[in-house]
């Protein structure tokens, strides 16, 4: 892991808060219908929906169930790394439109990479474990691929890439630390659902073993009392 100071980290997951993510991907939406198309601001809200609905439900899994994986840690999703893997691609991609298509590739690349250094500050502060931060990283790259795909070949529309980067830097800035909720909402969506009175978590659930014992293949077994047998005789 980079060793950097914990400030820096902190910074860095805050980019993935849905406080900056879901105010730019609703600026995208909007950029979307106003300078291109309905059908594109539909498409990308339609893929982003999709990729926070597998967040929610893993999360609502966990919270309400205790449905996870022990093997590899996995107790949900990480929604910071799914959210910046997903909006930050698609923001430098729609800011580069008009660029060549080598640029527009790089500003892709520039995001999913800044998508996954906030899933590895989600690992570096122990919000998560390794295996739902790479998880998010894929459920928002795939969302943000699918829609780049998509578009890749949509003439730059009746908004000008100036004044779209600009936007989306300062409402980058000015959002940049908002906390939202969220996990509280799910929590509360979580115990409703179950019925139950308190969340699982991650401590007590991860001390969970199965203590019954392991029953021998019969195969063994044969062979294990086989001796006995020749002996009685």
């Amino acid at each position: 892991m980079p060793d950097l100071p914990a400030h820096l980290w902190y910074s860095i997951t805050n980019l993935g808060g849905a406080g900056i993510t879901l105010p730019l991907a609703l600026a995208i939406a909007l950029g979307l219908a106003a300078g291109y198309s309905w059908r594109m601001a539909a498409g990308w809200l339609l893929l982003l929906g999709g990729a926070i609905g597998v967040v929610t439900v893993t999360k609502l899994a966990f919270l309400g169930w205790g449905v996870g994986v022990r093997e590899l840690d996995f107790t949900g999703v990480s929604g910071h790394a799914m959210l910046s893997t997903a909006v930050y691609p698609v923001v430098l991609f729609l800011m580069l439109l008009p660029a060549r298509p080598a640029v527009r590739l790089l500003g892709v690349l520039a995001g999913l990479a800044a998508g996954i250094a906030v899933g590895l500050s989600r690992v570096v502060l122990s919000a998560h474990s390794p295996s739902e931060a790479i998880t998010g990283c894929l459920v928002g790259a795939l969302a943000a691929l699918v829609f780049v795909r998509l578009a890749w070949h949509a003439e730059p529309g009746r908004l000008s890439a100036l004044p779209v980067a600009v936007s989306m830097m300062a409402l980058a800035i000015l959002m940049h630390g908002v906390h939202v909720p969220t996990q509280r909402w799910v929590t509360h969506i979580a115990l409703k659902v179950s019925g139950h009175e308190r969340p699982f978590i991650r401590a007590k659930w991860r001390s969970v073993r199965d203590v019954r014992p392991a029953t021998a293949p019969l195969s063994q077994t044969r062979n294990t009392l086989a001796p006995l047998q020749s002996s009685d005789v």
